[in-house]
């Protein structure tokens, strides 16, 4: 895993521009600790940071082909190619002569073998950047779920690009400035747009590929999309295929050449995962896997069940790897930990956009610090919950009734959270109709589809475009800040072709969540780890906690002159805190003062005025 940038202007001669594209190398160091490299052609500068994981000494980048005539392609990559063995020999056969072990290599010659159709022999995680030297070609490329980021933005007659949009924001010659659809976009939860908060850099969506030509030639195109298709397996064979692609993604995504290791909540996903990769690594080595999860101090004592969190994950945690057998490790987080402002603002700088889940995110990102002492990949079970229809809000009647995101239901900005002023520029609620009618548009059909079905497959659909791709960038930036690689087995494409085709009376019989999968990995898992009811990543319960939000709100009440302001309502704010002490309604008042903490935050990081 890496991080890459680039500029590429066929107008202008760079190679005298080396500070430029050595800054916006920079900023990418977390997500490449072990190596820099800088590739200079006159209309093209490419930077690259390595997080050495396949081919140690072999996977240098940027990597460079090179012809008779002295013209050269140049790669810089991110990403995990979990077929590139297989692909590796399939070009040895097409003539490809390589010298490394290394996925990069076998990008490369995909490219010199199928030119922009590469992307569509590749399986796995990534994104990349390359330039054709022969004839100035630029092919920019998006895995098909989004687990891996690209940015790029529109500079003069050139191209700036970037794995994080920090790298294109720390051009000398680019201009910070907010966009209001942007940040909306952001606010409501939607990924309705590939604009970002930031004026005229774009998101490269998933699935899709940019090439551009030195004749001005631009083109966007989606290579990869799921598609509704009849499915034919009866309920047996159903389970036993789900069961055998589960495995083999995650046999595929166990190699590396630096120790592996699991997340374990406690859950269905997690336990299933950690439980085949310890049997494949038992087979293999005759070890064990190490395994870690999260908890908080004290938090035994201050839990408090509710509908959305009706148990602790730690006690299930500690069943699952005990059952399992895996080397189990508690990564325990501490109040002052969490409400660090370092830590905080380390959070904020990595994930570019003021999108938070606030403890949540502080507490993961503390976690990956701890597991990069001992690891550098880890899998993890992001993604089952949107292949699956996990989430307790797919068996809510009202939610599924509503015409509104599901999610929603429990994570949305209140009504009166932006300020009447700003809401003439954006108009949030008509912004949030009108993404959830196009996620609407974007499902496909069949004719013999009931009602409920073309319903149900309309929400499994947006929870794989709209919602996962924000928990996906969640989850890649706070990995990567931390030099550590998170791979997520339940996004492999196969698997999210099939299942995305299984209707949902198998998906989730008699009303069962995650049926198909309990059924799939029934033996891999602890009686108690079945029957537990879905329960997210764990907030912190400590009082302290809340205390530190209402202090840091009142704190930026004080300064009502705060570019803040300029977009949330100070009203509002002040009556979220007019709640007495322990009584939040529930996620949404919390998540309203965490959103303004990190708009503030962001706003005062890029210096950006409203």
């Amino acid at each position: 895993m890496c991080g890459l940038t680039g500029w590429v202007d066929y107008t202008r001669m760079l190679e005298g521009e080396s500070p430029a594209i050595y800054a916006m190398t920079n900023t990418l160091a977390l997500r490449g600790p072990d190596a820099e490299g800088i590739w200079k052609h006159r209309h093209a500068l490419l930077g690259h940071r390595r997080l050495a994981v396949i081919d140690l000494t072999g996977g240098a980048q940027p990597m460079v082909y090179g012809f008779s005539g002295g013209q050269e392609v140049s790669l810089v990559y991110t990403g995990e190619i979990y077929n590139h063995d297989e692909l590796r020999n399939e070009l040895r056969h097409a003539g490809h002569e390589f010298q490394t072990r290394s996925d990069t290599e076998v990008v490369l010659h995909a490219y010199l073998e199928w030119g922009e159709r590469c992307c569509e022999h590749l399986t796995g995680m990534f994104a990349f950047a390359l330039f054709d030297g022969r004839d100035g070609h630029l092919l920019l490329v998006r895995d098909r779920l989004g687990i891996k980021p690209l940015f790029y933005a529109r500079h003069r007659e050139g191209l700036l690009f970037g794995s994080e949009i920090k790298a294109i924001l720390a051009h000398p010659e680019f201009t910070t400035a907010l966009d209001v659809t942007g940040l909306v976009d952001v606010l409501a939860l939607s990924k309705g747009t590939v604009q970002t908060p930031f004026r005229n850099l774009m998101e490269l969506l998933p699935g899709h590929l940019l090439s551009w030509r030195p004749n001005g030639q631009v083109k966007i195109q989606c290579y990869w999309k799921v598609r509704r298709q009849e499915h034919q397996d009866d309920l047996q064979t159903t389970v036993q295929r789900t069961r055998e692609l589960v495995t083999h993604a995650l046999g595929s995504q166990l190699h590396a050449d630096v120790p592996v290791c699991s997340l374990l909540s406690g859950g269905l996903d997690s336990t299933a995962l950690t439980a085949i990769a310890q049997r494949i690594v038992k087979a293999k080595t005759g070890g064990n896997i190490n395994s870690f999860s999260v908890d908080f101090t004290g938090q035994s004592e201050q839990f408090k069940s509710d509908d959305l969190r009706p148990d602790q994950d730690q006690p299930f945690a500690v069943l699952a790897a005990k059952f399992i057998g895996s080397r189990h490790q508690t990564v325990l987080i501490d109040n002052e930990e969490l409400i660090s402002e370092m830590a905080r603002e380390e959070v904020f700088r990595a994930k570019d956009v003021p999108f938070t889940f606030g403890d949540m995110d502080t507490s993961l990102n503390l976690l990956f610090r701890e597991i990069r002492k001992h690891s550098t990949v880890a899998i993890s079970g992001e993604g089952a919950d949107e292949v699956f229809g996990g989430y307790g809000w797919f068996r809510d009647p009202k939610v599924v009734a509503s015409a509104c995101f599901p999610w929603s239901s429990r994570v949305q900005l209140p009504s009166g959270f932006i300020n009447a002023d700003f809401n003439r520029l954006c108009d949030l609620a008509k912004y949030q109709k009108a993404s959830y009618d196009d996620a609407l548009r974007q499902v496909e059909h069949l004719v013999q589809d009931s009602p409920y079905e073309r319903r149900m497959r309309e929400l499994c659909h947006m929870h794989l475009k709209r919602w996962m791709v924000l928990l996906l960038d969640r989850k890649d930036r706070l990995s990567m800040c931390n030099g550590l690689e998170v791979r997520v087995p339940f996004t492999d494409h196969e698997l999210v072709e099939y299942v995305y085709n299984v209707p949902w009376s198998i998906k989730s019989k008699d009303g069962e969540e995650k049926w198909l999968l309990k059924q799939a990995c029934a033996d891999f898992v602890p009686e108690a780890v079945l029957k537990r009811r879905k329960s997210p990543y764990p907030t912190s319960a400590d009082l302290g906690y809340e205390r530190f939000l209402r202090q840091s709100a009142r704190r930026l009440l004080q300064d009502p002159g705060n570019a803040v302001f300029g977009i949330v309502s100070h009203a509002h704010m002040a009556e979220e805190l007019r709640q007495p002490e322990g009584n939040f309604n529930t996620q949404m008042s919390r998540h309203s003062l965490e959103t303004a903490l990190a708009l503030e935050a962001w706003l005062r990081l890029h210096r950006m005025s409203v």
